[in-house]
């Protein structure tokens, strides 16, 4: 319930601080730049150091990248048939394919599967959804900020992304413990992302722009949160005599866009504004869908 409430007040306060003028338009900017330098990496190398990795984390793990493929063919199609710009269809790619499986996905899977299913879950977001955004989503973002392929840009753009750092040096390190004093501040450093985050995309998003975004909103929010796991079912199913392992996958398949995908969507002036809106109207309405979904997955309705 604190998760909640904390999302409740941080999109409160980024809204509240865009009316007052101590914060300029240049907070969102400001408070990104302490996210992926300093809040990101720090969970980066807290979570990945300790990840236990073994076989049975290569099937909640393969859900993010099999999202993040579909979407891709998906949305990318759409810009092919010229339904869609290049740019909305790459910030859809990178909010649409990429799934808030910790902050908002660890509480919902808690209330609906019991603590049990947190093993899966942490698999599901450290070495799947963390590891595609590290890697395809940042080549992706970086691709659409240049507009161009050019491979020197690229790998420029991906090496200043600071968590690949931070991932490196986790597996280097990940043989030797960590001392707790060091534990205890990448903990306390990496709190403060999902707060930031927060606050940045409330002071981002204005409801007034929903009329200009309300066809491909609907487009990237009905992919997200209804086709999405549609196809996750289907593909999983075979793993259903396993009910914990395969209700996790698919809950967390339908949690809301990433908090974190969506702040560099906004960073790099990627329709900035279509990303807030996925985010900031896309976890109220992921409560209600999860539900649905738990309630049906709990019947044997699907």
């Amino acid at each position: 319930m604190e998760n909640f409430l904390l999302l409740g007040i941080c999109f409160g306060l980024g809204l509240f601080f865009r009316r007052l003028p101590q914060f300029p338009e240049s907070t969102p900017k400001v408070l990104n730049g302490f996210i992926l330098f300093i809040s990101l990496p720090s969970l980066v190398l807290y979570h990945v150091h300790e990840l236990k990795v073994d076989v049975t984390s290569l099937l909640p793990s393969s859900m993010p990248w099999l999202v993040f493929g579909i979407a891709l063919v998906f949305f990318l199609s759409l810009y092919k048939l010229k339904v869609l710009t290049f740019h909305t269809a790459v910030c859809l790619v990178l909010t649409a394919g990429l799934g808030n499986t910790s902050f908002v996905g660890f509480p919902l899977l808690e209330t609906y599967l019991g603590k049990e299913s947190l093993g899966y879950g942490i698999l599901a977001d450290q070495l799947g959804t963390f590891m595609v955004l590290s890697f395809p989503g940042i080549i992706l973002a970086s691709l659409a900020m240049d507009g161009r392929w050019d491979f020197s840009t690229l790998l420029r753009r991906v090496l200043g992304f600071a968590p690949i750092y931070a991932l490196f040096v986790a597996i280097i390190t990940r043989q030797f413990p960590y001392p707790e004093a060091l534990k205890l501040v990448l903990l306390r450093l990496g709190d403060t992302l999902t707060p930031l985050a927060l606050v940045s995309v409330g002071f981002m998003l204005d409801m007034r722009t929903i009329a200009g975004h309300g066809r491909v909103l609907a487009l990237g929010l009905g992919f997200k949160l209804v086709l999405a796991p549609l196809i996750v079912y289907w593909i999983y199913s075979p793993l259903k005599e396993d009910t914990l392992l395969f209700q996790t996958i698919v809950l967390e398949s339908a949690m809301a866009p990433m908090v974190t995908s969506t702040v560099i969507t906004i960073e790099k002036n990627i329709s900035p504004h279509l990303a807030s809106l996925m985010l900031g109207i896309g976890i109220p309405i992921s409560f209600g869908t999860t539900y649905v979904l738990h309630f049906l997955l709990k019947g044997n309705y699907i």
